[in-house]
């Protein structure tokens, strides 16, 4: 029961500061993590994590990234393949690079240097699609550019997380296993994943209208977005990496909004939230004012390489400047999928408890001013937002 009342403290609270931030033009997630901050050990400490808020957390990371693959739409990248490629490219190396090699210069250890240049590569456009709403730019070649590149993003960056994940051979505690069998292992899993999404999920779905069962297409999707997960982690990647790909393979079928419909009431209705607080408990103060400058250096670095690496890449591929300032800084937001893949590799001790929560500072801080870089640039464009 002090569970369930926990439970019921972070949906009520978490509603209503999500509500405000998005009110306030601040992204509701960052108002999640804001909730985790304050209730948590780093400010007023009422509320901590548990075994029951972790293993809440561990199921909304695998729906969020099932949901992630599920609403990719994997056509902008036939339609805008070359400039979606280079832009994601670019805007994943520059930050990998730049920022990896600033983490060494503070000191830290290469390999711990590479996966946080891995976190900043990551974008989340949810932010950036609203602003390009409000200015009616989603459909223009720069929205969908940007909207390509990042689902081009979201699958290289799964992938070099995996990368990372199988280079530590089980440090975050698994059982040991030689790397030759893991590659195998993995190059099998990836196998089956195409059989997944071109042959057994269509086959599944179909399979799902002839059951006489409650909401059978969400039951069998669900089954598909928790196996795959089980079955990613019992090869060293990360259960999220094998949601995300149940998610793409339902997006390749005729269930795809209806599986839609049902599985964001169930993320965000309940486990999603305590994902984002819980990215919140993690954080401590104990040395922020030790860790500012390294705060304001990688904030800085953060929002430059995705904007001179995407608009660099757009500018390579045919766009003007102002064309390539939009698409850049519509890249710049990291949001849910450097969360993610920071919470994974600090579970997987990828990432040191002493930088996480500078880590988590950054991207929160970056993804504060990445609409108002992207305005800013709408604004050079195409003048004032007309009401």
């Amino acid at each position: 029961m002090e569970f369930i009342a926990t439970l019921v403290i972070i949906l009520l609270v978490t509603q209503i500061v999500s509500h405000f931030s998005m009110r306030v033009g601040i992204p509701d997630v960052i108002g999640q993590i804001i909730v985790g901050i304050v209730l948590g050990p780093a400010v007023l400490g009422w509320i901590s994590q548990t075994h029951m808020i972790n293993e809440f957390q561990e199921i909304g990371v695998i729906i969020l990234m099932f949901i992630a693959g599920l609403e990719s739409d994997l056509s902008l990248l036939k339609k805008y393949l070359k400039p979606a490629i280079v832009v994601a490219f670019m805007g994943m190396a520059l930050p990998i690079i730049v920022m990896g090699i600033a983490s060494d210069l503070y000191g830290m250890q290469w390999f711990e240097s590479l996966f946080i240049g891995v976190i900043f590569s990551a974008t989340s456009v949810s932010i950036s699609v609203a602003v390009l709403r409000d200015y009616n730019q989603l459909d223009s070649k720069e929205g969908a550019t940007i909207l390509g590149a990042a689902v081009a993003d979201d699958i290289g960056g799964v992938f070099l997380l995996s990368i990372l994940i199988s280079m530590m051979n089980g440090k975050g505690g698994g059982q040991q296993m030689s790397l030759p069998l893991v590659i195998l292992l993995q190059i099998v899993f990836f196998g089956g994943t195409y059989l997944l999404v071109r042959w057994l999920a269509p086959y599944l779905m179909e399979v799902s209208n002839d059951l006489l069962t409650t909401a059978a297409p969400s039951v069998i999707a669900m089954i598909l977005c928790l196996g795959m997960a089980e079955l990613a982690y019992a090869v060293h990647l990360s259960g999220a990496v094998g949601s995300f790909f149940a998610g793409i393979a339902i997006a390749n079928t005729q269930k795809r909004e209806t599986i839609n419909r049902s599985f964001v009431p169930i993320g965000y209705a309940l486990f999603i939230p305590v994902f984002f607080v819980n990215v919140g408990l993690s954080m401590r103060f104990d040395h922020f004012l030790d860790s500012l400058w390294f705060i304001i250096l990688m904030t800085i670095l953060a929002c430059l390489t995705k904007l001179l690496g995407c608009g660099g890449g757009a500018k390579l591929t045919g766009f003007d400047w102002n064309s390539s300032y939009i698409i850049g800084s519509g890249m710049i937001a990291r949001g849910e999928m450097s969360l993610i893949t920071a919470q994974i590799g600090f579970q997987s001790h990828l990432l040191s408890e002493k930088y996480y929560s500078d880590v988590i500072t950054v991207i929160v801080l970056a993804t504060i001013l990445a609409p108002f870089i992207l305005k800013h640039s709408l604004h050079r464009m195409h003048g004032p937002q007309e009401d």
